[in-house]
Formats: structure tokens, sequence, C-alpha cells
């Protein structure tokens, strides 16, 4: 298992990812940053995954189903020593291995690639219901967007997810409230979110996206519902999209927008002084 420091992973990846979706032209880098916490501390020891033993048969399962923040993915993955931080150079360029969406070809540590929205779920119940009825004892994480949740497949999955109570899946969401054009609200309402997800018979716990150690103790620390039910968990994590960058926040421009030259070393003044030299 991983165990390194959640927050030094956050900001080796968030300077990684500015600065492949540079070099790559690549859109998504608010996407990535929001979502960068989140996965540093799965893979900084909630997760039970091994750079050395990508493949070990007892490993958590982590899915990225927001696939097109591939590289905050492909960074966290890279600082996390599952592959040479040179692949990151490649990123989105013609005939490189880490695509500009979640690629698992060839690339340890990436479960599944995925991009076309709605479908990392419906792969993680499988998964989870698998592991349920073999009694492997793995655990399945799956990471989602908020937007995604505009997707049929997603509630879907959350009922049969419930059905078969399935305690060993939790579900991240990266709830900052702006998709593609828009904000959510405005594109297809969600609210209210949280009640949503009770509902459909889930676990719902409510987080800052940026905390750390509210992050880590609602994706790892066991619970039981006062009924003594089986429930899948789902942790919403309210979230900042283009967090750490100032000209990013909350800005949907960013969705698409690829940094610019300037753009990056303004971005990589304020994520790591003196980054932009190195």
């Amino acid at each position: 298992m991983v165990v390194i420091d959640s927050q030094d992973l956050a900001r080796a990846a968030r300077v990684s990812a500015v600065r492949a979706t540079h070099r790559g032209k690549s859109s998504h880098i608010g996407s990535c940053l929001s979502v960068i916490d989140i996965l540093a501390v799965l893979y900084s020891g909630v997760a039970r995954v091994r750079p050395e033993a990508p493949e070990d048969p007892a490993r958590d399962i982590v899915i990225l189903s927001k696939g097109h923040a591939a590289a905050g993915l492909y960074s966290v993955l890279a600082h996390s020593g599952f592959f040479p931080l040179e692949w990151l150079a490649d990123f989105s360029l013609d005939g490189s291995r880490l695509g500009g969406h979640v690629t698992s070809t060839a690339v340890p540590g990436v479960e599944l690639s995925t991009g076309s929205l709605g479908h990392g779920l419906p792969f993680g119940v499988g998964l989870a219901l698998a592991a349920k009825r073999t009694g492997a004892p793995r655990k399945v994480f799956v990471v989602m967007s908020d937007g995604e949740c505009d997707e049929g497949t997603t509630w879907e999955s959350a009922l049969l997810a419930a059905h078969h109570g399935l305690d060993n899946l939790v579900v991240a969401v990266d709830r900052n409230h702006l998709q593609s054009l828009a904000d959510t609200e405005q594109t297809l309402r969600l609210e209210p979110f949280a009640e949503k997800w009770s509902a459909f018979g889930w676990e719902v716990l409510t987080v800052d996206g940026h905390d750390h150690d509210g992050l880590r103790s609602a994706l790892d620390t066991p619970r039981e519902s006062a009924s003594g039910e089986q429930r899948p968990r789902v942790v919403i994590c309210e979230t900042v999209k283009g967090k750490g960058v100032s000209f990013m926040e909350n800005q949907v421009l960013w969705h698409y927008r690829s940094p610019d030259d300037k753009a990056l070393a303004t971005a990589l003044s304020e994520l790591l002084p003196g980054a932009e030299d190195r």
C-alpha cells in the first residue's frame, strides 16, 4: 500500500497537470484541479494499491469516471510511483500512451478507460458485486463529476448498488458546480443532491473536497447505518473548479481552455513559487 503525504502529492500533481495540459494543448485543467485533492487522498493510503504491483489481485480499485480530468489522474499516479514522471511530457500528444481522456492501455494504475460519462459507476458496481459474492476484501472507489450525474446510467447503478447492499463501494462526487458551458443547476438541476442519493438507499456524507483530513475520514472510515443495513456510500465533495490558480477558480472557461505560456507562468507562480523556473 502506498503511504505518502497527500498534501505534498496534491501540490506536485497540480504543477504537473498544469504543465501537461499546456504542453499537450489539452482541455480540462479546471476539472483536474478540482479533483486532485480527492485523488491524492485515495492514492496516499486510503486505497490499498501498490505501484510496484499495480495488478495485485488483492488490490482495491480506483476508477476516475470523469475521464476528461486525465491529466490530474496521470499526475497523481506518476508522483505516486506508478510510472515515470517523464511520461507526462507526452500527455495528449500524437502517439502518447497518456491520452487526453483516461486511457488504461499500458498505463499502470489505470483500471478503466473513461471519458464517456456515466460508465464508471456501472463498471464499479459490477466489480463491487463480484467482490461481495466471492468474499474478496477489496473496496471499489469511483470518482465522478457532478455533471455526470445527469446520466441515467448513474441512477440505474445507484439503485442496483443499494439493492445489493454494496458496502464495499464508495463514490466520491467532485461537486464543483460547473459543467461544460454553465453552472450545473442551469444545465440540469441536481439539487437537492444529497437527498437524491439518500432516497436511492445510499449512506451520504458531504465534505470539503479540498480538506484532506475530512476526505480521508469520509472515504476510509468504516460506518454502519443505524438499522445495521449494508449500504454503499457516496461522499459529496464540495470543490472549486480550478482550485489553486486564482484566475481559473470557479471559471467555466477553464473547462475547455488550455493554458498558454503566460497563463502557465502565472499558474505555476501561484501553485509553487519558483516552479515556473524548474
